[in-house]
């Protein structure tokens, strides 16, 4: 398993994963940089992702749907506030309906990835910041650590190739 730690602190509102990988910066960079490569790990693995938008520019969006085990659909978007390449990403988290807009019921969440060289590999971070602590807790309780760390479990194969 590549994630190494999970830090949860109700206080600050964060939820920090990181993950260790044995490949370069770059090589892990484009697995976020590349839709195809993202479409193959964003999601538990029985949750796959589908990018129909991927505009990795400050300002830019994506927008994506995973596919559940039933075929069942659940949209998600991200807004892109900054992009350093090839070592970190901020971006706004967020679900969609059935027609691909924001869902205004659902919580957001403020994302930061940083990549960072780490003894013969990469070291990434993953930030998730929310609004409030009922935020937080909703999004625990539909398991958004779990499915994270699965999705970040699956970027050690793709690495490998």
């Amino acid at each position: 398993m590549t994630v190494t730690s999970v830090d949860k602190d109700v206080d600050a509102l964060t939820l920090t994963l990181v993950a260790d990988f044995a490949a370069p910066v770059e090589r892990v960079w484009q697995l976020w940089a590349d839709p195809r490569l993202l479409e193959r790990w964003w999601g538990p693995p029985s949750y796959p992702a589908t990018f129909e938008e991927h505009d990795l520019t400050p300002g830019g969006g994506m927008k994506y749907h995973m596919t559940g085990p039933e075929g069942e659909k659940y949209g998600g978007w991200w807004r892109i506030s900054s992009v350093t390449p090839p070592t970190a990403l901020e971006f706004t988290d967020g679900f969609s309906d059935q027609e691909g807009k924001p869902n205004p019921e659902m919580p957001t969440t403020e994302v930061r990835m940083t990549l960072t060289g780490h003894g013969e590999g990469t070291r990434m971070e993953l930030r998730s910041v929310f609004d409030t602590r009922e935020q937080m807790e909703r999004m625990a309780e539909m398991g958004m650590v779990e499915g994270m760390t699965q999705a970040m479990g699956q970027m050690d194969g793709l690495l490998a190739n």
